[in-house]
């Protein structure tokens, strides 16, 4: 597996490993360098950047076991030095999960709003060839188009398929027409050999290589636990060992470039369920501009949320991000963001559409996040949760209402009955019985997502405040609806323990059979009884309510019953 590297392959079989062992204590991964901390520091290691990427998504998927990630300077001082005191107090818990320990300071990771670019008087040109891998993809062609209609006097577009690809005779036809030269050549980018005979054929035709557009990739569905090896290979093969390929290649051939962007993800910020190689490859690429920038080359690496108009995120996809508050972006808008960082030659960024209020929640279900806490939209929408979830209060009453006549194990079965039938409306199954009353959430398949949206529905049925991880508290059907049942009935559930006592009592003397002694008996001590639950147990106004009853003469009982029963 060339594309990896011991370490990641490594932390990747650690991971796993103390899953299979049921090991919960808390895991840290530590790098050296392999992150850029403040300006001016020398090039950062873009190889041990990968298992950053790895620990964002494991934190995600696993985040009772996860402790968090740690870079340490290249000149480590020991385990007696200030660094290693400053490692202890990251370990011992200072509210940071993503550091870097410097000689300075301990620094903690954060997203942050991105400043407006400043643009130059005059747009990007390309001044020469431009290269766009995955070029017939429909991230590539879009890209393609942009740079047709800046002038390129040469497209070079390549994917494993080449002229084969599905659209690419058209695509090529429609650059054409803007004027450029358009080649569409079969080259996969994780074969250095081909990466190489591309760009030689390029500089042997001319005009020169000037600008490389990396959109390359694949994708990914698979859990950290199932993972292998091959599978994350390939996955870090199409875009970490290509775009790898094409710095080392391009340096190599002595070429000036004056763009050199990399198509990174927003799975390299703050993780992604199912895509542990994908992160990680992507997190090498912001490693590498930042690399690269520190010696003095040109990059950009643009971390992106999901493209409209095509690209590796299909129809389900789309929605499930979409409910968790991340939108499809408008494909000429997150060209003309690229444009504005080109033309402003702006480092690594991340351009996504998100709706802070919507994704915080979930993305902070299981494990609070320091990186997006400075965010005011976040830091906005987390306070509003924690103040009060949304409830219907009719709704609530409604149903305490028609479950209090039921004896407790019909009120049980009916809110299990309830929690089903939100249950499969989240998760789209064809009917409530699908939702096993005894099997886990997380086998359903809910996520983090889907638990906060079972949670909202809930809370709106029973008009309670329900918490967010209310599906990782009471992690089945049934113990969810015991949770329910608990806050809707825990008032009067001595007062329903009693009536069933009573009833079961009713049920005991009216099958039984006995002799005139034990008659006389039971009937004495119910007397007995009713006499002291009298005394001891009935308000105020129900005694009098009784008194009054018991004093009045036949006429008075029937008008009574006329006028408080309607008959």
């Amino acid at each position: 597996h060339p594309a990896l590297t011991v370490g990641l392959a490594a932390t990747l079989a650690l991971v796993q490993g103390l899953g299979d062992a049921e090991v919960d204590a808390p895991l840290w991964v530590a790098t050296s360098h392999a992150v850029a901390a403040a300006p001016g520091e020398p090039p950062v290691r873009p190889l041990q950047t990968q298992v950053w990427g790895l620990g964002r998504v494991v934190g995600l998927e696993h985040p009772e076991r996860w402790g968090g990630l740690v870079d340490l300077p290249a000149d480590f001082d020991g385990p007696d030095g200030q660094i290693a005191a400053r490692l202890g107090a990251v370990l011992a818990g200072c509210g940071e999960d993503q550091v870097a320990i410097r000689a300075a300071a301990i620094l903690g990771r954060r997203l942050t709003h991105a400043p407006q670019p400043v643009l130059p008087d005059r747009p990007w040109t390309p001044g020469g060839t431009v290269l766009v891998t995955g070029g017939t993809g429909a991230i590539g062609g879009h890209v393609a188009r942009w740079a047709a209609g800046r002038g390129a006097r040469r497209l070079v577009l390549t994917s494993r398929s080449g002229p084969a690809a599905a659209g690419a005779a058209a695509l090529a036809a429609e650059l054409a027409a803007t004027g450029s030269r358009v080649d569409i050549l079969a080259c996969d980018v994780s074969d250095r050999a081909q990466v190489a005979g591309t760009l030689g054929r390029i500089v042997a035709q001319g005009p020169t290589l000037t600008t490389v557009l990396h959109t390359a990739g694949i994708g990914q569905a698979v859990t950290v636990a199932e993972a292998d090896l091959a599978e994350t290979n390939a996955v870090l093969a199409a875009k970490a060992a290509g775009a790898r390929h094409l710095d080392e290649l391009t340096r190599e051939l002595g070429l000036d470039l004056d763009a050199f962007v990399l198509f990174s993800s927003i799975s390299a910020i703050w993780g992604s369920v199912v895509q542990p190689a994908y992160a990680t490859a992507n997190t090498y690429l912001d490693g590498l501009a930042e690399h690269r920038r520190a010696r003095g080359l040109p990059a950009t690496s643009v971390a992106w949320g999901p493209w409209g108009g095509g690209g590796m995120t299909d129809a389900e996809t789309a929605g499930r991000l979409a409910r968790g508050g991340v939108a499809l972006m408008d494909k000429d808008r997150a060209v003309q963001a690229l444009a504005h960082l080109v033309d402003g030659g702006e480092g690594p960024l991340t351009i996504v559409d998100v709706d802070w209020s919507r994704f915080a929640v979930p993305f902070t279900l299981r494990r609070p996040s320091p990186l997006i806490a400075g965010l005011p939209e976040a830091a906005a929408a987390l306070a509003a949760e924690a103040a009060a979830p949304a409830t219907d209060p009719a709704a609530g009453a409604s149903l305490r209402e028609e479950l209090a006549g039921l004896p407790s194990a019909e009120q049980h079965r009916a809110l299990i009955r309830l929690v089903q039938e939100h249950a499969a409306a989240v998760l789209d199954y064809a009917a409530p019985g699908e939702v096993e009353a005894t099997r886990a959430f997380s086998d359903l398949g809910f996520d983090s997502l889907t638990s906060v949206e079972l949670r909202n529905r809930l809370s709106n049925a029973t008009g309670l405040q329900l918490p967010a991880t209310l599906l990782f508290d009471h992690p089945t059907p049934q113990a969810a609806a015991d949770h329910l049942w608990s806050e809707q009935f825990q008032d009067g559930a001595g007062a329903v323990s009693l009536v069933e006592e009573v009833d079961r009592l009713g049920s005991l003397l009216t099958g039984s059979a006995p002799d005139e002694k034990t008659y006389d008996m039971v009937t004495e001590r119910l007397h007995h009884l009713l006499a002291q639950w009298k005394e001891s147990g009935a308000p105020q106004d129900s005694q009098a309510v009784a008194d009054k009853i018991g004093s009045a003469t036949d006429d008075e009982i029937f008008e009574f019953i006329h006028r408080e029963l309607g008959r």
